[in-house]
């Protein structure tokens, strides 16, 4: 009895995890530990008896695996050579899913050495590559957080339980269930998994110079020529040295263009020349982020949602889990980032008024005001003081204007056109109509202060109501006048970012990283974690 109180006294963590995890499987009063039982006794001394195993594992790490041997009934589990062999192979696939095999890979000659610790080396491998496969091997949490209206699911021991207890009698079931079941995901794996397996493409960046324009005689345009031939946007290659920027090459510049979310006018800029100038290893680099990006948002995509890709300035509505129609946005500019967010649309505000928010006030509207005060009545703003009554302007101190608000009446100028949707979020940021409708005829369409412009909103907001509901909101609409109109369903709405997918046809498109955050994501998922 004294040595078993040693080893308690020894090991308390681990046997702490064990009766942690032990309620997933059992009720309180059905707990025992049965030191007679190899895998039990184990797990109470996991440091000293497998040193190696003890070294790379976290609490939750722990308290998973643990819950995994109380779920198979607390017996070893890879005796099976077929089981261990479909495992391998498995853990090789996942390479197609932008993960590191390596990451992953099984103890060699574990079995001869130490079978049992082996066996809970192999499970806990299994455990962490359906984890990953299915949430991502980074937390989304720490590298591009996202808010959420309602909190999300705390539990991912249970669903990973719920695919790898089954899923020993398949185990290449097991990793299709964990995989996401994303159009997006499956389609740009797919095309992963396909180009990967190609030799890299290397050619020179076009150097830097003036504006490219079609009929411009130009010393880089036969390397552009061969740029694009490489990749596909040109379908000839002329055997002749040619400097002129022709009608053929002009064309395939806005292909080019328009499967990298530019504008396409077929002039070459600084930003079309950037996207020309990155690199095949990187474009390829890319698409493992990118899946990682879209294991994240497999979590949080409902059957019927509003999803915003900020990158690409573009907005898709979902039904019945099928996109069934999308527009262009303009999103935040890089120093007014719009912010990822998972939200449901609950109102509709028709002929909004515009009250300018604090730091467009303080950092665009105020130097304007300073400099001249006809401003204001040119821009058709109101000056109100806290409460919403108004001010007179000469009575403002300008320099030191305090607690004071500016609004704009609803009518053809105001930035958000004819109607706002509006969801629940601490950021003030909402979706909008605007004038500026010139503007999504640019690429990439940065141009907003943080909240999101949408083309066409209107056909957008048909699709949020009932035929009933477009009628009585068109009628409010010809009102001129500000109403609230909420909804009586909510709808998801997805605020999100992604720089590449592939379409169901294997065409490959890319968005400019306007916010810059593909490095620092795959510089994490090359890190040893």
């Amino acid at each position: 009895m004294i040595g078993v109180k040693q080893l308690f006294k020894k090991h308390a963590c681990y046997l702490s995890v064990f009766l942690l995890a032990a309620p997933l499987v059992a009720t309180a009063e059905d707990v025992s530990v049965d030191l007679e039982n190899p895998v039990q006794r184990v797990f109470t001394q996991l440091p000293t008896a497998c040193p190696g195993l003890a070294a790379h594992l976290d609490i939750p790490a722990q308290s998973l695996l643990l819950a995994f041997y109380q779920q198979q009934g607390n017996q070893p589990i890879w005796s099976s050579a077929l089981r261990l062999e479909a495992l391998q192979a498995q853990l090789q696939q996942l390479a197609d899913d932008g993960l590191e095999p390596a990451d992953y890979r099984l103890p060699a000659n574990a079995l001869a050495n130490d079978p049992l610790c082996a066996d809970l080396s192999f499970s806990q491998h299994y455990l962490q590559a359906l984890h990953d496969l299915h949430f991502g091997r980074l937390s989304q949490a720490r590298f591009e957080p996202m808010w959420h209206a309602e909190p999300l699911p705390l539990d991912r021991q249970s669903q990973v339980l719920a695919i790898a207890g089954p899923g020993l009698l398949d185990i290449p079931a097991a990793f299709a269930q964990a995989r996401p079941s994303l159009e997006q995901y499956q389609n740009l794996r797919e095309l992963y998994a396909q180009q990967r397996q190609l030799a890299l493409p290397h050619w020179q960046p076009l150097p830097g110079g003036p504006l490219l324009r079609p009929q411009m005689h130009d010393a880089r345009v036969p390397e552009l020529a061969r740029r694009l031939f490489s990749e596909g946007y040109l379908s000839t290659l002329a055997n002749e040295v040619d400097i002129l920027y022709s009608d053929e090459l002009v064309s395939a510049v806005k292909r080019f263009q328009l499967s990298h979310a530019l504008q396409a006018d077929g002039v070459v800029g600084a930003g079309t020349l950037n996207e020309l100038n990155i690199s095949p290893q990187m474009r390829r680099e890319q698409l493992r982020i990118n899946l990682e990006r879209f294991r994240w948002l497999a979590q949080d995509m409902e059957p019927d949602s509003l999803l915003v890709n900020l990158a690409a300035a573009q907005l898709i509505v979902y039904q019945d889990g099928v996109p069934v129609w999308q527009t262009r946005t303009q999103v935040g500019r890089a120093e007014r980032q719009t912010p990822l967010l998972k939200s449901r649309v609950t109102r509709l505000t028709l002929n909004p008024t515009w009250t300018v928010p604090p730091t467009i006030f303080r950092e665009d509207k105020l130097p304007e005001i300073r400099r001249d005060l006809s401003f204001l009545n040119r821009q058709n703003l109101q000056v109100l003081d806290s409460e919403g009554h108004p001010l007179a302007v000469e009575d403002i101190d300008w320099d030191n204007p305090g607690n004071i608000l500016l609004r704009q009446d609803a009518g053809p100028r105001n930035p958000l056109g004819q109607m706002a949707i509006r969801f629940p979020n601490p950021f003030s940021v909402y979706l909008h109509d605007t004038p500026s409708q010139s503007l999504f005829n640019k690429g990439p369409r940065a141009f907003s202060s943080g909240c999101v412009r949408v083309e066409h909103a209107l056909q957008l907001r048909d699709l949020l109501v009932s035929p009933a509901e477009r009628v009585r909101t068109d009628e409010l609409l010809s009102t001129g006048l500000t109403h609230e109109f909420r909804l009586s369903t909510p709808v998801p709405i997805l605020l999100t970012y992604w720089t590449a997918q592939a379409d169901s046809h294997g065409q490959l498109s890319y968005a400019p990283d306007i916010y810059g955050r593909d490095a620092a994501l795959l510089a994490a998922l090359d890190s040893k974690l």
